[in-house]
């Protein structure tokens, strides 16, 4: 009688762990798409990602590069003051979004373009995201506009 008791019970603990470890692994594929790495142009020239791969880019927007094409297509470049990416989007940029700003776009990079599903702008003259600010504070390029 005890022998069962004593199996019994590392049944119920095996199966727990076993749950515990699925339940884990299913988490885990479950965040795999939802989870955006942040990037410098810098990083992506480096270290380009693969066409697969949908990311955060970000820095300011390069004087001279904007470009409306047809439609609701913009060209413009992304830098980070050493590296520069051309970026696409199709779509309707926000309001406060300018050459020399801020800038941070959300998507893929396919033949050394980062094709943009979502752009963000600074949303007042003093605000860029903290991303921009690390990437350019490790260029050694940063000013603070409160100073």
């Amino acid at each position: 009688m005890k022998s069962l008791k004593k199996r019994r019970r590392i049944q119920i603990i095996l199966v727990a762990c076993l749950s515990l470890v699925l339940a884990t692994g299913l988490i885990g594929y479950a965040f795999r798409d939802g989870i955006n790495y942040f990037k410098s142009p810098s990083q992506v020239l480096a270290e380009p990602p693969s066409e697969r791969e949908i990311f955060r880019i970000g820095g300011l927007v390069e004087e001279g590069t904007l470009v409306r094409g047809d439609g609701d297509t913009v060209r413009f470049s992304v830098t980070d003051t050493s590296a520069s990416v051309p970026v696409e989007y199709r779509g309707i940029l926000p309001d406060l979004f300018e050459e020399g700003q801020g800038m941070v776009g959300t998507g893929s990079f396919v033949n050394g373009v980062f094709l943009a599903s979502e752009i963000l702008a600074k949303h007042d003259e003093e605000y860029m995201p903290k991303e921009v600010i690390d990437a350019l504070k490790e260029q050694g390029v940063y000013e603070d506009p409160n100073s």
